[in-house]
């Protein structure tokens, strides 16, 4: 039941991640817009000086952890490498004892 996806776990971490910085940007880019048009008054221009706070906290909070997810996303492409490689010598008969020399 496998189907044809490419890139496994890595693809999926770097789409991920793509995603949610995208999102982020456009979300902040709407609330600044409409801020700065002034088309937000009274409670909802506070409740969306605080959202964009929020945001910006969150940003940098996600930030901080990017290294760290790279990181786990390389050692287990590291990992997937060395499995294929294995997979691909025993397949081709690379260190099997049949031979003699």
């Amino acid at each position: 039941m496998r189907t044809n996806k490419k890139g496994g776990v890595v693809g999926d971490l770097i789409s991920g991640v793509g995603g949610l910085i995208i999102s982020v940007v456009v979300i902040l880019v709407v609330i600044s817009t409409l801020l700065g048009a002034n088309l937000l008054t009274g409670t909802y221009s506070s409740s969306a000086n605080a959202m964009a706070g929020n945001f910006t906290n969150g940003i940098d909070t996600v930030s901080g952890k990017i290294p760290t997810i790279l990181l786990i996303g390389a050692v287990v492409l590291l990992f997937g490498v060395l499995v294929f490689l294995v997979k691909q010598a025993q397949a081709m008969g690379v260190g099997s004892s049949s031979g003699s020399l």
